[in-house]
C-alpha cells in the first residue's frame, strides 16, 4: 500500500463514521503559546473549551485531519534512521461526540481490518494526580480482542496541555510491529476530560496554585504520525526506507554519506512546507529555525560538492509529490524557488571564509559557545556543520550553551536599542504587533487601524458571519484571518478595498473607552473569541457625524484620526485552515 494510498483511506474510513474532512492548518499557528504547529489537535483547542461551534463550523461534532507538524527539538538527531523535523499527523477528533468505545473500536478497526496490521499491544493510564486508573479503556480493549494491555504512569499516558494551558486527559497507546520485529507506538488517543491552566510542566511538578478542571463536554484528540505508521505499513527497517523518502534519497549521488542524504532529504522537506507557509528566513523566531535547515542544505551542498540544481530538482519533485495533497506548495512554487536562490547567494558569499575561520580555529584551540556563535554569525555557518566539521575541537559543544550565546546577543542587541532610543528602543512587543523604532511604531500603528477597518469592511461585505480568527502585523503588512467558507471573488476583494479607503478617506475619528466588559459586550464591540478578557475592557470605536463605521475591543495602539492611515491595498486573499480565510494587505503614504 503506498503512502497516498494510506492517507485516502485514513480520511475515508473516518469520512465514512460521519467525521468531517478538515485541512490541515498552517505550521505557524494562532496560538502564540507555541512556536510552531506541532499536534493535530491545536487548530482544535477552541471546540474542546466551547469558545468555538463544531456544529457551526464543520456541520458535526467530528472531525478528522492530516496535519502538517513541525517539531524544532529533533532537529539536532536528524539524519538517523527515526528523527525528522517536518512530519504529519493523522488525527480524528470529537468535541462531545463520542468517546472511549467508539475512539477505541474505530482505532482498533482501521488498524486491523482496513491497513490488515495486528496490534502487538496497548497502554492505559494507571491512574495519579487525581485521576483514577482507567479501567473503562482497559474493559474496551479486551472486549475487542486485545489482551495484553498495560500501565503506564502521568509521563507517558497523560496527554497535553499544548502550550501554556489548554485541554488535557488519559492517553490509551497503540503499538505494532516493523520489520525487525521491535514493538513500534504507531497511535496515541487522547480522552480531554479536563482543563489545565498551566503547562505540561507545571502540571508534572503539581503545581499547588493550579488545578485539573473537569470540562463541560470531554471530547476525543488522536495523534497517529503518519511517517511512522507508513513503515509499519510498509514493513520498512526503518522511516527512510519508505517511499515517503526513499526515492528522493535514491536521486542523490553515491558519494553523498547515507547520514548526509537522509538531513538533506528532511531539511528540504521541512523548508519547503514553511516557505509555503510564508515562513521566510531570519535571526528570529520561525524564521531562524529555517534559516538553520536551508544553510545546512547549502553547507552540505558544499562539502559534497553538489550543484544548485541537485537540491532544486529535489525541491520540485518535493513539491509536485506533496501538492496533490498540500496544494499551497504548488501556490507559493515560484516564492520557494525565489527564497532559495537568494539564501544560496548570500550563503556563497560567506561559505569558502566561514569553513576557513573553523579550520582555523580547530588548529588552535577548542571551540567554545562563544567562538561557535561568531562563526555563525560572521559567516552563517550552522551550529550543526560546526560540530560536525569541528571534529575533535567541538566534542564538548553543546546546543544549549550555543543557544545561550544567541540569547546573550539578542538581549545585547535589545539593550543597545533601548540605548539607542533613549529607553524606547523595543517600543511595541505584543506578540501581534512588534516595533523596534519610533518609524516602525507610526507604521505597524497605521496598519493596526486599517485592520479594525478590514474586520468591519469584511462583515459589511460578506454577512455578519465573518469573524476575526486571528491576526499577525508587521511593519510591511497586516495579516488577518476571518471565518468564511469559501474564497472570495474578485468583485468582494475590490468591495472590501474600497470600504476601507472610503472610510480612510471620510477621516474618521478613533475614540479609545474603558467599560465593564458586560457593557461592552451590549454594545455590540466586536471581540476576539479566542482571547480572554479581564471585567474591564478597552475599546476603540471608528465614527463620524454619519455613524459608527467600526467598534472592537483592542489594546492599542491606533492613529487618532483615518487620514493618518494612508491608502490601503490588499495584496492577497487565500485559505488559512478549513473554514478560515486569510488577507495579508499594506498601506501607503
Amino acid at each position: 500500500m503506498t503512502s497516498a494510498e494510506i492517507r485516502k483511506k485514513f480520511i475515508e474510513y473516518f469520512a465514512s463514521h460521519g467525521h468531517t474532512a478538515v485541512a490541515s492548518s498552517s505550521l505557524l499557528p494562532d496560538d502564540p503559546s507555541v512556536l510552531l504547529t506541532t499536534a493535530g489537535m491545536q487548530q482544535f483547542k477552541p471546540y474542546y473549551t466551547r469558545a468555538a461551534d463544531p456544529q457551526k463550523d464543520f456541520g458535526a461534532l467530528n472531525t478528522v485531519s492530516i496535519q502538517k507538524c513541525f517539531r524544532t527539538s529533533d532537529i539536532d538527531e536528524v539524519g538517523d534512521s527515526t528523527h525528522l523535523t517536518f512530519f504529519e499527523m493523522l488525527g480524528n477528533f470529537s468535541f462531545g461526540g463520542y468517546m472511549k468505545k467508539e475512539a477505541i473500536t474505530y482505532a482498533y478497526e482501521l488498524l486491523t481490518q482496513e491497513l490488515k496490521l495486528p496490534i502487538s499491544y496497548v497502554t492505559i493510564f494507571k491512574g495519579s494526580h487525581g485521576v483514577p486508573k482507567d479501567e473503562e479503556s482497559r474493559a474496551i480493549w479486551q472486549s475487542l480482542g486485545v489482551a495484553d494491555v498495560r500501565e503506564e504512569g502521568i509521563d507517558d499516558v497523560f496527554w497535553g496541555p499544548t502550550g501554556t494551558s489548554g485541554p488535557c486527559g488519559p492517553t490509551t497507546e497503540i503499538y505494532c510491529k516493523n520489520a525487525e520485529g521491535k514493538d513500534v507506538e504507531i497511535w496515541n488517543i487522547v480522552f480531554n476530560q479536563f482543563f489545565y491552566p498551566g503547562s505540561r510542566e507545571e502540571l508534572l511538578a503539581q503545581n499547588p496554585d493550579k488545578k485539573l478542571e473537569p470540562l463541560e463536554i470531554p471530547g476525543v484528540d488522536t495523534g497517529m504520525g503518519f511517517e511512522r505508521l507508513v513503515m509499519t505499513v510498509q514493513q520498512t527497517k526503518d522511516l527512510y526506507e519508505t517511499d515517503l523518502f526513499a526515492p528522493f534519497l535514491d536521486l542523490l549521488p553515491e558519494t553523498v554519506s547515507l547520514r548526509h542524504k537522509r538531513i538533506f532529504i528532511d531539511h528540504l522537506r521541512g523548508s519547503s512546507f514553511l516557505l509555503a507557509d510564508g515562513v521566510r528566513p531570519s535571526n528570529k523566531g520561525a524564521g531562524y529555525i529555517l534559516r538553520r535547515l536551508m544553510r545546512r542544505v547549502l553547507a552540505y551542498e558544499y562539502l559534497n560538492e553538489l550543484g544548485a540544481h541537485v537540491a532544486d530538482g529535489l525541491v520540485h519533485d518535493i513539491v509536485h509529490e506533496y501538492a496533490q495533497f498540500y496544494p499551497e506548495l504548488l501556490r507559493e512554487n515560484d516564492a520557494i524557488r525565489i527564497e532559495w536562490d537568494v539564501e544560496r547567494a548570500k550563503f556563497k558569499k560567506t561559505i569558502a571564509g566561514g569553513m576557513k575561520a573553523l579550520e582555523a580555529a580547530c588548529r588552535e584551540s577548542e571551540i567554545t559557545a562563544m567562538q561557535a556563535f561568531d562563526l555563525y554569525q560572521s559567516f552563517g555557518l550552522p551550529y550543526e556543520i560546526i560540530k560536525e566539521i569541528g571534529g575533535a575541537a567541538t566534542e564538548r559543544l553543546t546546543l544549549d550553551a550555543f543557544t545561550e550565546e544567541f540569547r546573550k546577543h539578542q538581549e545585547a542587541s535589545r539593550a543597545g536599542l533601548e540605548k539607542k532610543f533613549g529607553g524606547h528602543g523595543l517600543l511595541l512587543d505584543t506578540g501581534e504587533l512588534k516595533a523596534k523604532d519610533e518609524e516602525e511604531l507610526k507604521k505597524v500603528t497605521r496598519l493596526h487601524s486599517a485592520t479594525h477597518l478590514v474586520q468591519a469592511a469584511l462583515r459589511k461585505v460578506l454577512g455578519e458571519e465573518v469573524h476575526q480568527m486571528g491576526s499577525d502585523i508587521t511593519v510591511e503588512r497586516t495579516r488577518f484571518d476571518f471565518s468564511f467558507p469559501r474564497k472570495l471573488d474578485r468583485s468582494e476583494i475590490e468591495a472590501v478595498e474600497k470600504l476601507v479607503n472610503e472610510a480612510i478617506e471620510r477621516d474618521l475619528t478613533v475614540v479609545r473607552e474603558e467599560l465593564p466588559y458586560e457593557e461592552a459586550m451590549k454594545r455590540g464591540a466586536l471581540h476576539f473569541f479566542k482571547e480572554k478578557y479581564p471585567q474591564k475592557v478597552s475599546i476603540y470605536t471608528f465614527s463620524d457625524p454619519s455613524g459608527v463605521f467600526s467598534m472592537e475591543f483592542c489594546g492599542g495602539p491606533h492613529v487618532t484620526h483615518t487620514k493618518e492611515i494612508g491608502k490601503f491595498a490588499i495584496l492577497k486573499e487565500e485559505a488559512s485552515s478549513a473554514g478560515v480565510r486569510r488577507i495579508r494587505a499594506a498601506v501607503y503614504p
